[in-house]
């Protein structure tokens, strides 16, 4: 008999690849899927696996109890995979008590209906390398013993989710493990994301379709991978023979700054030619650096990533140089 899955937030650049993968490896695939009112773009990045029938999706809402509860019952997953969020840093200074709402209450709903419902199933909650904030061992590292101290609504949320995940693991048997997942691309990221930002931006640049890019802070350190990578991670870590939380990263930190040279570099061209940055797309509180030990779980998991750096920017650049190709071409 098939394994059975739960994604939330399928529709996300995680819950699309991971429902990829997930079908690869003969699983069931179900996703909850929020409302919006532009229905025909809720479900872009799943589209080409619901409409061939391959995963089965139904509105849900993290606050929303009745409906969790209910398809919970109904689906009674061997795996859930918790992604739904308020995933965007920036905006989660703008909304904070959603963010808050959504990113742990929702987190805390998720397993009051894992436990009545399926306890017998391995659970996945998406934690962030947020979470740390500025903290970091002397080597220049965060890992798993490092200390977390967010340093914004966005990471105070996941901290808080984290912590129900290892609470609720500890007091009732469950397996719920926390897979602590530095930052993460790829040609699915939402537009509203500096490295889609800048990925787009430089393929327009190219084709002659805009002139510049205005950016906030370029001296922003990430450890940047990519999303086909991360959740290999994701399925490896409930896989694992017991519950436990893993770093999951690409051990290497790049600049905002690094990114846009790599990017326009892709295509010949000088970023410091195209880039303005503008105070008024800083944090209100900057985290500075980033940069993750994933040891652990590539001893552990066997994982290992097969995009590097130039790759992943290289991936994304390609694409919206064709998307941006395609659509000046149709007009």
């Amino acid at each position: 008999m098939k394994k059975k899955a739960l994604i939330t937030g399928i529709s996300g650049q995680d819950g699309s690849y991971l429902a990829e993968l997930l079908l690869e490896k003969d699983y069931e695939v179900y996703g909850f899927i929020r409302r919006h009112s532009l229905a025909s773009t809720q479900e872009t990045r799943v589209d080409h696996l619901v409409s061939k029938g391959l995963v089965k999706t139904d509105y849900a809402d993290l606050l929303d109890n009745s409906s969790i509860n209910r398809l919970m019952g109904l689906i009674r997953p061997d795996e859930i995979y918790n992604l739904a969020a308020q995933s965007h840093v920036r905006v989660s200074f703008d909304v904070p008590q959603f963010t808050l709402q959504t990113n742990m209450i929702g987190t805390l709903n998720m397993l009051e209906a894992y436990r009545f419902c399926c306890p017998e199933a391995k659970f996945y909650q998406a934690s962030s390398s947020e979470m740390f904030g500025n903290e970091i061992d002397e080597d220049g590292f965060q890992r798993e013993t490092t200390q977390m101290k967010p340093v914004s609504p966005y990471g105070c949320s996941k901290l808080a989710a984290h912590c129900i995940v290892r609470n609720y693991r500890n007091s009732y048997n469950l397996f719920a493990s926390n897979g602590i997942l530095f930052n993460h691309e790829s040609p699915r990221r939402g537009e509203n994301f500096v490295t889609a930002k800048i990925a787009k931006a430089v393929a327009a640049i190219h084709l002659g379709l805009q002139e510049d890019l205005v950016l906030g802070n370029l001296e922003s350190y990430r450890d940047w991978g990519h999303s086909k990578d991360y959740v290999k991670a994701m399925h490896a870590i409930l896989q694992h023979h017991e519950p436990e939380d893993f770093v999951i990263s690409s051990m290497q930190t790049h600049s905002v700054r690094d990114f846009c040279e790599e990017a326009f570099g892709f295509v010949d061209l000088d970023y410091k030619d195209f880039v303005k940055s503008d105070p008024k797309f800083y944090r209100p509180e900057e985290l500075k650096k980033l940069k993750g030990d994933s040891s652990r779980a590539r001893k552990t998991l066997n994982w290992e990533p097969e995009f590097d750096f130039k790759g992943l920017v290289a991936d994304m650049v390609s694409y919206w140089i064709n998307e941006l190709s395609v659509d000046n071409n149709q007009n």
